[in-house]
């Protein structure tokens, strides 16, 4: 399996005041978005996720989104190496994702962009 890339998800108190810090940090726009209630910016390599507790309690327990050619063969590798597998493969409108933790109980969504 080979990571194509990395976004380190942070779950913030204050998006607006966060939006100005990581924008400066990374000279990068943010590119917003809702999701289920969450106010989501997307910027660089990091996504600030800000809104409802209960919302993001899930949210935030996955430490960061890991971009893969495939998600299937993502699937294959994580469970041979002791994975977990705790949602997906699923369709989602960027592609297909799943969320997996690993044997030290880190979590991580895997993520490709097939359709």
């Amino acid at each position: 399996m080979e990571i194509l890339g990395t976004t380190l998800r942070v779950c913030v108190d204050d998006l607006e005041t966060s939006v100005v810090f990581y924008e400066r940090l990374t000279g990068s726009p943010a590119l917003r978005f809702e999701r289920g209630g969450v106010s989501v910016a997307a910027i660089g390599c990091f996504l600030l996720m800000s809104g409802p507790e209960s919302e993001l309690e899930i949210l935030c327990k996955v430490a960061a989104t890991i971009a893969v050619e495939d998600v299937d063969a993502a699937h294959t590798t994580l469970t041979e190496a002791g994975a977990k597998v705790l949602a997906g493969p699923v369709p989602t409108p960027a592609g297909r994702n799943l969320i997996a933790v690993h044997p030290d109980g880190s979590v991580f969504e895997y993520v490709d962009q097939r359709r």
